[in-house]
This record gives C-alpha cells, sequence and structure tokens, in this order.
C-alpha cells in the first residue's frame, strides 16, 4: 500500500514542503530510502524500526520503499523520524486517520519518546505561508512554536501519542499562543551605561551610532572600559518589534541556540574570539550551509574585542556585509543568503603596549612597530567605520564619584526618538536608519549649507579622506541632527561627525 505524510526541509532560512512516500509490498525484506537524504535520515532506519515496535505496534517484515520528494533537494536532519514512522504505520493499515494538511517533525528515541528538534520556527512560518496550518511536533519544541498566531499545533512526547492523536484514542489541546511583549519583560540586560565612569565622549559615540545604526571603534589604552562600553550598546537600542524578533529566532532555531523562551527577544550581542575563523564569522561548513557570527548577530550588536588580532582574511570578508545588510554564502552544494544587518562595535589599543597617546600612560613602542600593528586593520575596513573613538583611562577620582552616571533607559529614550524620526523620513523606502541612506538618499535629505561644505571640504583635505568617508560624516551628522531633533544640518554636527574620523587618519 502506498501512504503519503508531508514534512519540510529547510533551505538556508526558508522551508520546503517535503512528501514522505512509503510503498510496501511483498518481496524481500528490505528497506530503501531514496530522495537525496544524508547520514542523519538515512541513519533513522534503525531509530524508526526500534520506535514503532517500543511502541506496541507492528514494524512490518516486508519490502518498504521511501522517497522523500522532491528528489532533487538534500534532506538534512533527524526531524524526519517522525514523518517516516507515521508513514509506515499508514502504509502498513496500522493507521488509517486521515493526515491532510498536516506536518509532522520530530526525531525518535529507540523507545518512540519524541526529541526536539532545531528550525521549528522557520519551518512552521515557510509552512503557514504556503497554507500549512496543523503540526505535530516534539513536546520540547512548544514552547518555539507557541509565538505562530493561526496555527494549530499539537507538542507531543512520543509517537504513540502522535497515533492517538490521529485516531482520536485521546484528547490533546493545541499549544497556546504566548505573547511576545510578555516573554520579552521577562528578560534582562546584565550591563547598563550608569555603570560606566566618566568617557563622556565615547559614550555620546556609542549613542550616536545606536540612533543612526552606524559603526563604532573604540580606541584605548587596556582597561579604560571599551568592553562595558561595547556590551551597554544593546542596552540603549530600541526594543525589537516582534516580526525583528521573529527574524533572529529564526536564525537562532537553526542554530540550536534557543534558551526555554523559546524566541529571542533581546537584541543579540555576538562576541566571537578573535581566533575565529572567516567561515564562522560568514558561515559556510563543508556539507551543511551554517549561519556565521555576523548573521547571528542580525538585528543587534557584533563586538569585536582586540580587532587588530582577528585574521586579515577574516576582517575583509566583512566589508560587502557592512555595506549590503546581507552575506551571500557559495558553496558546491549551492548559494544561500543570510541576513547582516547589525552594528559593528571593534576595540582595539592603539599600539603593541597599548599606550600610545595615553594622557596618563607611557608607551614603550618604536614607531614601526606601531604602524606595523596599525597596519593589520585595512584602510577599505576602517572606512567602513563610521564614528572612530579614542577612550583614554579614567581618573580615580571619578572612578569613586558618587555622582550618578546617566542611566540606560535615559539614553534609550533619545535614541528612540531619533529612530523615529528616521522612519518618519525613510517611510516608503527600503530603509530605516540614516546609515541605510545611499548618495540620493543622502542628496535628498542632508542638503548642506556654504558653511557645512566648507567644514567638509577642509575635514576632506586636511584628514585625507575618501569619498566613501565624506558620505558617512554626513550620514553621522545626520543622525546627530535628529538627535537635537533638528531638521537642518548645521555645521557643529558637521564638526562633530568629522572629528570622529580623525583616528582613521592619525593611523594610515
Amino acid at each position: 500500500m502506498l501512504s503519503k505524510i508531508t514534512s519540510f526541509a529547510l533551505n538556508g532560512l526558508e522551508g520546503v514542503p517535503v512528501e514522505v512516500e512509503t510503498d510496501i509490498n511483498k518481496g524481500m525484506v528490505s528497506y530503501d530510502l531514496v530522495g537525496l537524504p544524508d547520514a542523519a535520515v538515512k541513519e533513522s532506519k534503525e531509530r524508526v524500526r526500534s520506535a514503532i515496535k517500543n511502541s506496541a505496534l507492528y514494524f512490518p517484515v516486508n519490502k518498504i520503499t521511501i522517497n522523500l520528494a522532491p528528489a532533487d533537494i538534500k534532506k538534512e536532519g533527524s526531524h524526519y523520524d517522525l514523518p517516516l514512522a507515521i508513514s509506515i504505520l499508514k502504509a502498513s493499515d496500522q493507521l488509517t486517520a486521515n493526515t491532510d494538511g498536516i506536518i509532522f517533525l520530530g526525531e525518535l528515541a529507540l523507545d518512540g519518546s519524541l526529541r526536539p528538534v532545531t528550525g521549528i520556527l522557520p519551518i512552521m512560518i515557510s509552512a503557514k505561508t504556503k497554507g500549512y496550518t496543523r503540526f505535530v511536533i516534539p513536546a520540547q519544541n512548544a514552547n518555539e512554536a507557541s509565538y505562530i498566531e493561526g496555527t494549530e499545533v499539537y507538542a507531543l512526547n512520543s509517537l504513540r501519542d502522535a497515533v492517538d492523536y490521529l485516531t482520536g484514542e485521546r484528547p490533546f489541546t493545541p499549544v497556546a499562543l504566548k505573547s511576545f511583549r510578555a516573554a520579552q519583560s521577562r528578560q534582562s540586560y546584565n550591563y547598563d551605561t550608569s555603570l560606566v565612569r566618566g568617557q563622556k565622549v565615547a559614550k555620546r559615540a556609542i549613542e550616536i551610532a545606536v540612533a543612526g545604526g552606524h559603526n563604532v571603534l573604540l580606541a584605548g589604552p587596556p582597561g579604560t572600559g571599551k568592553t562595558l562600553l561595547a556590551r551597554c550598546i544593546p542596552t540603549i537600542m530600541p526594543d525589537m518589534t516582534f516580526e525583528e524578533a521573529l527574524e533572529v529566532t529564526k536564525i537562532h532555531s537553526i542554530a540550536g541556540e534557543l534558551s526555554e523562551e523559546g524566541i529571542v527577544s533581546l537584541r543579540p550581542f555576538r562576541t566571537p574570539h578573535h581566533t575565529a575563523t572567516t567561515v564562522s564569522l560568514c558561515g559556510g561548513g563543508n556539507n551543511k550551509i551554517h549561519a556565521g557570527e555576523i548573521s547571528k548577530a542580525h538585528k543587534g550588536v557584533l563586538f569585536l574585542d582586540e580587532l587588530p588580532e582577528y585574521t586579515r582574511h577574516a576582517l575583509e570578508s566583512l566589508r560587502q556585509p557592512l555595506e549590503d545588510r546581507i552575506i551571500t554564502v557559495t558553496r558546491a552544494g549551492g548559494a544561500i543568503t543570510f541576513p547582516a544587518d547589525f552594528i559593528l562595535c571593534a576595540s582595539m589599543n592603539p599600539c603593541p603596549c597599548g599606550n600610545y597617546g595615553s594622557a596618563y600612560l607611557t608607551c614603550t613602542c618604536t614607531p614601526a612597530q606601531i604602524q606595523k600593528y596599525r597596519s593589520k586593520i585595512s584602510g577599505p575596513l576602517l572606512d567602513r567605520i563610521d564614528l572612530q573613538v579614542e577612550v583614554d583611562g579614567v581618573k580615580y577620582d571619578d572612578l569613586v564619584s558618587t555622582q550618578a552616571e546617566e542611566p540606560s533607559a535615559a539614553v534609550k529614550a533619545r535614541v528612540e526618538k531619533a529612530r523615529g524620526i528616521q522612519r518618519e523620513r525613510f517611510r516608503g523606502e527600503d530603509m530605516k536608519v540614516n546609515a541605510n541612506m545611499g548618495e540620493k538618499q543622502i542628496k535628498k535629505y542632508c542638503r548642506l549649507s556654504f558653511e557645512c561644505e566648507e567644514i567638509l571640504r577642509n575635514a576632506f583635505e586636511t584628514l585625507h579622506l575618501s569619498a566613501r568617508a565624506r558620505s558617512r560624516i554626513i550620514k553621522v551628522a545626520r543622525t546627530i541632527a535628529d538627535l537635537a531633533d533638528c531638521e537642518n544640518i548645521m555645521p557643529e554636527y558637521i564638526l562633530e561627525a568629522a572629528s570622529y574620523r580623525s583616528y582613521e587618519s592619525s593611523s594610515l
């Protein structure tokens, strides 16, 4: 007898329907699985056999042929176990219930229990857009599945439960829809700008960076608070919308990095070690293409501590994603595009000993050593970092001062106001923040007075800036104007924006 069960495959972040076709006939006992299955799917044979037997069901001793259609898409992962088992039970007449329109996902243990799988959320979102609304999944994936409206999800503990649900032998309640805002309120950051003493210039820079979606570099001696400042950046970013949370959760779901909450409700903060490879940053892999750190930082912050310690190749791979906000990973098996809309925050010492330019410490490096150290960061990469801030040490009196520092909530309020201005400005356009403006938008929204043009011309010639740097200064000045709730870009805004490019000029 022939049976057909529907499941889903993942191609990057998109789900593709997979039909599990099972044919059982008389003949030499065999089990043939076709349709480009990977090793995990091929190994499902023994898991499915044991799970069916240990669920007080019968595994047919016949010629079994299973096809995973379409046959030109590689099937990867263990989530095909449950649809394979259900398909075999239907083909052997042990299950006569109607399974049309139901998506089955889940890994089987040998005793028939269901184990959680990765990628449930992106599969459900893709399935819903294709008209599927009923799902049978493992119980441990219930939280992840509980945020998609318009679906009927049954999170079950075992294959036996799935059979009983289909036959109606026992009543099962679908997963209740959860509130995203409630989940968001249960999570909080461990850092706050009120913990950072002094560093007014650096705090101002990260506020501008977040308000306009700009990239920022913090350069200064060790122990001056660069890492603490970077960790405060997510705390002043606007709260994620539900749509943004779903985008981020899809990436983390496939990577198997979701918490028990089932959804990512706080802005991601990714800080890969400086030994990270290009593949781990950008994504890729030998068999399956995985998302890299820059995609896991989507809608959040990618923090590269000790920037010159990363390999040159890894750093240069960031240039295209910083411009396009996406990254296309191409391998022999195909090409997958991942989102990569993040704020890059990098930190570095000004020299090998870390004390060059400090007002309090003495540098012991030679000019040649300083030049060699700084040359590890290419000019084109540095050119894409809008704000470059020199962070110096903090005086002891500032550290022990009882005067309260401005909390993240106050900075966040100003940022949200500036972001609101930008949303109105770019209404109807494919962008939300000033950092994403192209030349067309710069000419339209960033008109400069004669005085501003003269200041910009002087900075351009004095600092030996590129055309890209000029555009980025204008975009930063536009953000500064938004923070000041000013419609026009004033000369002082151009001066402040240009001051954040001085480190670039001194390091080349």
